[in-house]
């Protein structure tokens, strides 16, 4: 069974210490409704975090 994930969306944000508490929660909360979400460090600004949302 081949698993497919789609990005829906991409943005750069400010980072925070507690942003991952976020990507955590609606990674619990919507997981039933195929989404996903994602927190990385910006590669050339260590103070951006990108955020992305997935649907699987």
């Amino acid at each position: 069974m081949e698993s497919k994930i789609e990005i829906l969306s991409t943005v750069k944000i400010q980072k925070t210490p507690d942003l991952y508490k976020i990507v955590d929660a609606l990674n619990r909360t919507l997981k039933e409704k195929d989404l996903m979400f994602g927190l990385a460090l910006d590669k050339d600004d260590q103070n951006k975090a990108i955020f992305t949302i997935y649907r699987t």
